[in-house]
C-alpha cells in the first residue's frame, strides 16, 4: 500500500489497474508497513481481474486488518463470478455482531456460506481497534478451511467453518475460473458488479494493509514468518 506520488493509494496499485470511485473518498492511514488503505462508507477499490489467482484449486488469502464493530454487517473483499444467482460472488468475507473480543464471521466459498456464527463466534479481539494478521486457507486435499490470527492456527473452530463440500461430498479442487473482479473493501454492489444491494449490505470501514493472495495453501511457518515480519 505504498506509493511516491501525491495519491499513494492509486500509486500502490497502479501496475495492475485497479479502478477506484468517481470520487476518490478513500484516503491513506500509517499501515502495519509503510501505509494502509482506509475503507470509506459505500467505497471500494476494484480490480478488474484476480489475475492467476482465478486458476487456483487451494488458496491462501492473507493480510493485516485493523477496525472496531460498527454495529452493521461489513464486508471485507469479493471475487465476482456470476455463477452464484443471488450473491454473484465465488468468494467473500463479512464480519458482524463484533465486540473487541469476539465476532460472528463468514466466509463465502463458491456456494458455501462457511460460519463462525452468532452461537460460535470468531473468539479472537478481530475488532479491537488495533492492527491484526488474518490468513484464511482451503487444501483441497482435505476439502478443509484453516484460519489463522496473528500467526497462529485458530484451533476450536466449528464444523460449518471448516468443511467445505459440494452436493454433500468434499469438494476438493475449486474452480474459480469464471471470476471477473475483485473488490477489496465492499461487496459487489460498492464495486460497481452484479449482485444483491440490500441495505444492510455495507462496505468495510476499517483499515487494510499487506493484502496477498496464493493459489496454494501456507504452511503454519510461512503464515508465522508473515505476520512476524509484518508482511
Amino acid at each position: 500500500m505504498d506509493g511516491s506520488g501525491t495519491d499513494m493509494l492509486r500509486n500502490a496499485v497502479d501496475s495492475i489497474k485497479a479502478n477506484f470511485p468517481s470520487t476518490n473518498g478513500m484516503t491513506s492511514i500509517d499501515g502495519i508497513s509503510g501505509k494502509a488503505m482506509q475503507g470509506g462508507d459505500g467505497q471500494a477499490i476494484v480490480f478488474p481481474s484476480a489475475n492467476d489467482f482465478s486458476k487456483s484449486t487451494s488458496f491462501t488469502i492473507a493480510f493485516w486488518m485493523k477496525n472496531t464493530d460498527a454495529g452493521r454487517t461489513e464486508f471485507v473483499f469479493s471475487l465476482v463470478d456470476d455463477r452464484y444467482g443471488w450473491s454473484h460472488s465465488g468468494i467473500f468475507l463479512m464480519l458482524e455482531h463484533g465486540s473487541p473480543t469476539a465476532t460472528t464471521f463468514k466466509f463465502g466459498l463458491m456456494d458455501q456460506w462457511m460460519e463462525f456464527p452468532d452461537g460460535n463466534k470468531f473468539q479472537r479481539p478481530l475488532l479491537d481497534g488495533n492492527w491484526h494478521h488474518l490468513a484464511i486457507a482451503y487444501d483441497e486435499t482435505t476439502s478443509k478451511m484453516s484460519y489463522y490470527f496473528d500467526g497462529e492456527e485458530v484451533t476450536g473452530a466449528p464444523a460449518s467453518a471448516v468443511n467445505v463440500t459440494n452436493g454433500g461430498s468434499p469438494r476438493g479442487p475449486l474452480d474459480l475460473t469464471a471470476s471477473r473482479k475483485f473488490i477489496l473493501g465492499g461487496w459487489n454492489k460498492h464495486g460497481g458488479a452484479s449482485g444483491p444491494t440490500d441495505d444492510w449490505i455495507k462496505s468495510y470501514t476499517g483499515a487494510l494493509d499487506q493484502f496477498r493472495l496464493y493459489n496454494k495453501v501456507l504452511t503454519p511457518s510461512e503464515i508465522l514468518a508473515l505476520f512476524a515480519n509484518r508482511m
